[in-house]
């Protein structure tokens, strides 16, 4: 049986509203508390991992607003398969805490650094944001040399601590000043980091220990997504140094415009043209879906302009929610401006009943009856023709 999760904020004990500085504050002295290297209880290790993830989450603004507004169920899709912004940012116990205090001496091995990330801009369509899509994206990222490793050396050839960092891939360097000694750590000069040096560097990668690689990433669209929302896939960026965790790859997202449809958060907009015929009489029209199913709808006499008509759940998909927006029609009166004698007949006749309906009494409604016919037929032959 799977066990709640607890709430981030009650795990670093801070409120709601805690600045950004609260939370690393909070997080220090937790993570102090729980380290596996200081404390030796069994459930240590496990306690330490939580408020490690509460404080992934909670320093992210994007994350934190999600968690604010969802809780725990916002945050599903971040961990499945490199999915939607997940936050596995740091490579272990001993990375977390040294980013945070600082480290000690790590004697026998160079220190590793993870792989740089890689940012691309991806555009799909406004199908693909409302209903989700798998796609597949080129890369061009570092990846550890096949012949060596990652080592740098030659196969076979032989390695040995370095003298100057005796393994750390690290220095100590003192200098004086008038304010007294100050204390630099620096990258060895010697093995450059590595913690070792080689008799003979590796001849496919010339000894740097990661090469060029061009890739395919398949990368999960989920539905609803707008322009500007980023996806992360973990440890998919360019291999890290001295076996340290790759980068990530951040994705952002461009839903590109569509000729038929203009997108309003969850809903779509489609603006109906009408002629003054349809306005005035009245007209059924199917109004195209993102689907492709046409879904009709009934504009009735005396429409007038910027009318809404609203179809439900013909809209977007609702990120990570469900349901859709609607599909709003708008109508947009087209007034014609080359008119046939005809036409411009029955307009002036028009203009002069309404001048004169006030006036009359009796025969107002069968002039109009009779004008309105003359609209119909006119303009029904017109699209006949």
């Amino acid at each position: 049986m799977a066990t709640q999760k607890r709430d981030y904020y009650d795990l670093l004990e801070l409120s709601k509203d805690a600045s950004d500085e609260d939370i690393k504050r909070a997080f220090r002295k937790k993570a102090m508390l729980y380290h596996p290297d200081r404390n030796k209880e069994a459930n240590a290790a496990d306690q330490f991992k939580e408020v490690n993830e509460a404080y992934q989450v909670l320093s992210d603004a994007n994350q934190r607003a999600k968690y604010d507004q969802f809780g725990h169920s916002g945050l599903d899709g971040r961990s499945a398969g490199g999915g939607f912004e997940g936050f596995d940012n740091f490579g272990g116990f001993g990375d977390i805490f040294d980013a945070f205090f600082g480290g000690g001496e790590r004697s026998g091995r160079a220190r590793s650094q993870q792989g740089s990330d890689v940012h691309l801009r991806l555009n799909i369509s406004l199908f693909e944001a409302a209903f989700g899509v798998s796609k597949e994206v080129p890369i061009s990222r570092a990846e550890l040399c096949v012949q060596c490793n990652g080592s740098k050396a030659e196969p076979g050839s032989s390695s040995h601590t370095c003298s100057n960092c005796r393994g750390a891939g690290e220095v100590r360097r003192v200098q004086n000043s008038l304010f007294g000694q100050f204390a630099q750590v620096v990258t060895c000069a010697v093995c450059h980091g590595d913690g070792a040096t080689i008799s003979e560097k590796c001849k496919s990668c010339r000894g740097q220990g990661r090469q060029a690689a061009d890739r395919t990433l398949e990368v999960k669209i989920p539905k609803g997504i707008e322009t500007g929302h980023r996806l992360r896939l973990s440890n998919e960026g360019h291999a890290g140094s001295a076996k340290g965790l790759a980068g990530d790859v951040y994705i952002e997202v461009a839903v590109e415009q569509d000729k038929v449809f203009t997108r309003d958060g969850d809903n779509l907009i489609y603006y109906l043209p009408l002629n003054i015929a349809e306005a005035t009489l009245g007209v059924k029209v199917d109004i195209p879906t993102l689907e492709g199913n046409p879904k009709p709808v009934d504009i009735p006499a005396g429409t007038q302009p910027n009318s809404k008509f609203r179809i439900k759940n013909a809209g977007v998909s609702r990120l990570q929610r469900n349901g859709r927006g609607d599909l709003i029609v708008v109508a947009v009166l087209e007034v014609p401006d080359n008119l046939t004698k005809q036409q411009q007949q029955i307009m002036e006749e028009l203009l002069e009943s309404l001048r004169s309906e006030e006036k009359q009494t009796g025969d107002v409604e069968d002039a109009a009856s009779n004008w309105f016919g003359k609209v119909r037929d006119t303009f029904n032959g017109q699209q006949e023709n």
